[in-house]
């Protein structure tokens, strides 16, 4: 078992975008398949720059705020509440094109590479 709390936790840089910061409660390696399970917070005007994961699928939670989410191409509006799952070769880009902090709650899984 493992207990964590985000306010014990320090803040680390995106990787796909080093001014946006998480907070990373499961890393790695901590359960079977699993890449991290974080907490990031966007910045009005912050982006994650396209990517795709070869080896992943990713599922974030809109914790709070509203933005949208870029999957090959295709622009999704994203509010507080919503749930949307990557999968692996997906290309995917986060925008927060509102006034206010978009919070994504998300996690990677691993699979086979594609």
């Amino acid at each position: 078992m493992k207990i964590t709390a985000l306010t014990h936790l320090t803040s680390e840089s995106v990787s796909h975008n080093p001014a946006i910061q998480k907070k990373v409660m499961l890393k790695a390696g901590e359960l079977p398949h699993l890449t991290n399970f974080s907490q990031a917070k966007f910045a009005p005007g912050q982006v994650a720059a396209a990517h795709a994961h070869g080896d992943m699928c990713e599922v974030f939670f809109v914790s709070q705020g509203s933005g949208l989410i870029r999957v090959n191409g295709t622009d999704y509006p994203i509010e507080s509440g919503t749930c949307i799952a990557i999968e692996p070769g997906e290309v995917h880009e986060v925008v927060n094109n509102s006034s206010q902090d978009l919070i994504l709650t998300y996690f990677g899984l691993k699979v086979a590479s594609i």
